[in-house]
This record gives C-alpha cells, structure tokens and sequence, in this order.
C-alpha cells in the first residue's frame, strides 16, 4: 500500500535532556498521540549517527555471511550442546524462516550471571564468533539505543505529570532484559505463513511484542507493515535512512492500563536477503509490573515480576520455545 500511516517525530528536544520546555511538550504530546492511535511511529533526531548505524548494520551483515560453524559457536545449548546459554545467542533459519542474534546488555560478565541465576541474565562470550572491533561496536550502540528507550520512557512518565527519575525504578543496565536482536532474512523459497486476514504471504508472522518499547532499524528493502487498528488494513512502514521506527509493547501496555495497546505487525515475503535491527527495550527482572506504577510510583511494590510476565509473553514465539 502507498499510504503512509505512521508519522515521523523530530525527538531532538528530549533527547538533550530537557522534558520542560515548549518544544518538548509538543514533541511529547505528538509522542503520545502515535502511541494512543497507532502505536508506531518514526524518529528523527534521535542522537545515533548514520555512520553508527552503519558500522552495526555491517557487524550483522559480516556475522551472517560468516559460516555456519562460526555462527552456531554462539548458538544455545539447543542448537549448540556445548553451550550452556538457552536464551541468549544465534538461532538457525529452520526456526521460522529467519537467522537471529539475541544479544543482552554487554555489560553483564560471566561472574555477575553466574551470581544471580536468573533466566534471561546470560552471558555470551562474544569472542568466539565476533572480532573485537566489532564487540566494541555492539557495545556502543547498545548503550545509545538504551539510553534512547529510556528517554522515550521518560517522555511517557512525563505524561503523567511524575518525575522522570522513576525511570530508574523500571530499567538498571544489567537487570534489564532488554535484547538487541539482528534479524537476518535468507532468499526464503517459500513464506513463514500466509496472512489468514488477507492471504498474503509473510516472511515474519503477525505479532505483537512484549517489552515497553521496540526500537527498530530495517534496511532499505523494506517489508515491515503495521495494522491500523480501526480499519483493521495493513499499511507498509517506509524506509528511511535518518529515522528509527518506535512501537508499544505489552508491558507498556498493561502499565498504561491499556491506553498505549500493542499493535499488530508483520514482515513481508521477501525472495531476496533482508535484514532488520530491533531492539527490545524491557525492564529490569525484578520490576514489578504494577498497573499504578505510571501514575503512582510509590505504590508500585506489588505486582508479577518482570521476568514472569516476559516469560508468558515468549511460550507464543517459535524461536524461544527451547
């Protein structure tokens, strides 16, 4: 389809820090439109330069076009017995259709996951499949796209007329479950499944995702589309080199009390290679998902772990069911 649906949001104002100022509340408000109405949009002036988003789109591409053998190094145990990780690593395309990258905060060493034993703290030595040139890189830009999450959360607690501080209360680099994920999309012979709604083939089936926000980089092929929520119509999500594309999560929804809903989304059949950059933006594992945190932090001590509610969220995925 031609028509666009998702606008595009010069975020700029926010990310300089300033949440007060005229311009920021707008940039807010139009924040808060997108999410209500869609639940996508793009941004521009999102502070991660071009040439930043070049070097991770090579660090994907290089890790992709490296052999089977190399990739499967980092593989979970399901794939790789030797490895020890289940969530965290490289999955094949017999999978879903697709290859995949599931990177954790780069932070997180040996020691401290092995400390805390919990679920989705891993830890993955990246050495084995990736130069160090490139780790760096990963590196970089998981610590820009974090703080970019949470800049976009910040513009959601200031809403509620609260203080943004409490947004440290929800996401702590090393608790968080927040995934960087590359998407790889091989020559697919034939689609992942075909669009019960429309009959149209999809190379990625039709989902929602689970965390607050998914903040996604897709290459200039294209192929994402949106469901507009009241037409029920699928609507393509143009590429554009200077933006990012924004989404609402579960999470966000069920804290929101359903005022920003997840909205549906696919990827289209696409006979020629294609790669996507998500990242999932989650918080820590022992927040607790309490539905007055946004309006009330103070009362937010009771309420399912994050961990739990990610783990409901992950039984529909085929990838994770390991």
């Amino acid at each position: 389809m031609t028509k666009i649906l998702i606008p595009t949001i010069n975020i700029a104002s926010i990310v300089s820090g300033d949440f007060d100022s005229n311009k920021s509340i707008k940039t807010i408000n139009k924040i808060n439109k997108a999410c209500v109405d869609i639940g996508f949009f793009q941004v521009t002036g999102h502070g991660i330069s071009q040439k930043n988003i070049e070097k991770i789109c090579n660090v994907g591409n290089k890790f992709f076009n490296s052999s089977e053998k190399n990739k499967r190094k980092l593989s979970p145990k399901k794939w790789n017995s030797k490895n020890k990780n289940v969530y965290r690593g490289y999955f094949p395309n017999d999978v879903n259709g697709k290859e995949g990258l599931d990177i954790g905060d780069l932070k997180v060493s040996k020691k401290y996951a092995n400390s805390i034993k919990k679920q989705y703290i891993e830890y993955l030595n990246l050495n084995k499949s990736i130069d160090k040139k490139s780790i760096k890189i990963l590196s970089n830009y998981f610590d820009q796209i974090f703080i970019l999450g949470e800049t976009l959360f910040k513009s959601i607690i200031k809403l509620y007329n609260k203080d943004i501080i409490n947004s440290k209360k929800a996401f702590s680099r090393l608790k968080t479950l927040s995934t960087l994920r590359f998407n790889y999309y091989p020559k697919q012979t034939t689609p992942v499944e075909i669009s019960k709604q429309d009959k149209v083939a999809l190379g990625c089936e039709t989902h929602v995702d689970s965390g607050i926000f998914t903040i996604l980089y897709q290459d200039k092929k294209g192929g994402l589309q949106v469901q507009n929520r009241k037409n029920k119509k699928w609507y393509d999500v143009p590429f554009n080199k200077k933006s990012l594309i924004v989404n609402t999560g579960r999470a966000l929804e069920f804290l929101s009390k359903g005022k920003f809903k997840a909205t549906n989304h696919r990827v289209l059949w696409n006979k020629t290679k294609r790669m996507s950059i998500p990242f999932f933006f989650e918080p820590s594992y022992d927040f607790k998902m309490n539905k007055y945190f946004l309006k009330d932090p103070k009362r937010n001590n009771t309420g399912l772990i994050y961990e739990k509610f990610l783990n409901q969220s992950l039984k529909k995925f085929v990838e994770y069911q390991r």
